[in-house]
């Protein structure tokens, strides 16, 4: 999130955003006629404690921020260590993005161990408190990589599928992730029940997770980053919707 404009589509801008928040308030209170609405943020991008925290707050709202743990403090335009204690003790949600955002499926079992356990102790050191809950990098997974994020102590985890979630939800957690060009009207026609706007993008997402497997990851990761003009310097902590 930022207050000036880019050309990445997964940066947000703070008007924006605070209309997206409006928006989730708003869905939240019309009870069983709508779906309700969550915020999560992957990454732990330092604009997610400028500038989405003071948001959230005078909403009265809490989201979900999984945060890279060995980017804490040690990457520049990134959360420290104070930061996070700061977004926890003002009763945000904070879970793992894994330890150096490296896509799990391409892990062999030590970095495997570090990227989920790893992440988990030190984020549970530094802030004093459990971490169970996992975001999965760039959303790839496989039965291999859930089986091992149960093993690591996760008892959920957060992928990119984009689908409505059953409430008390499972294991495996879908989400919507928010690009810049997505305004109020659509994002509120998402959250209608029965969303026909929702199965297109599922089914949309079906037929990326059949490029990636004809392209592969990596070939796939660089049309992505064309495509979407990734920002190679700062990053950015996206917004995402469960």
């Amino acid at each position: 999130m930022r207050q000036c404009r880019s050309d990445y589509s997964y940066v947000i801008e703070r008007e924006q955003f605070e209309r997206h928040v409006d928006l989730c308030a708003e869905m939240r209170n019309y009870g069983t006629e709508s779906l309700f609405p969550e915020l999560t943020f992957d990454d732990g991008h330092i604009s997610n404690f400028e500038h989405a925290l003071p948001v959230l707050q005078s909403r009265g709202l809490t989201a979900h921020f999984f945060i890279t743990a060995g980017w804490t403090a040690t990457k520049p335009g990134y959360m420290g260590w104070e930061e996070l204690r700061s977004l926890h003790a003002a009763g945000q949600r904070i879970g793992a993005h894994g330890w150096s955002h490296t896509l799990l499926t391409h892990c062999a079992g030590k970095e495997l161990e570090k990227e989920l356990r790893g992440a988990r102790m030190l984020l549970e050191d530094k802030l004093g408190t459990p971490i169970t809950t996992m975001s999965l990098p760039g959303g790839r997974y496989n039965q291999r990589v859930l089986a091992a994020c149960r093993a690591a102590g996760y008892s959920m985890v957060f992928s990119s599928e984009p689908r409505a979630e059953l409430v008390p939800a499972g294991y495996r957690i879908g989400r919507l992730n928010i690009r810049g060009d997505m305004t109020v009207d659509w994002i509120r026609s998402v959250l209608q029940p029965g969303s026909r706007v929702l199965s297109s993008l599922e089914r949309q997402y079906r037929m990326k997770s059949a490029a990636k497997r004809i392209v592969g990851d990596r070939l796939y990761e660089k049309i992505w980053a064309l495509l979407n003009r990734k920002e190679l310097v700062a990053g950015n902590g996206g917004e995402g919707a469960a």
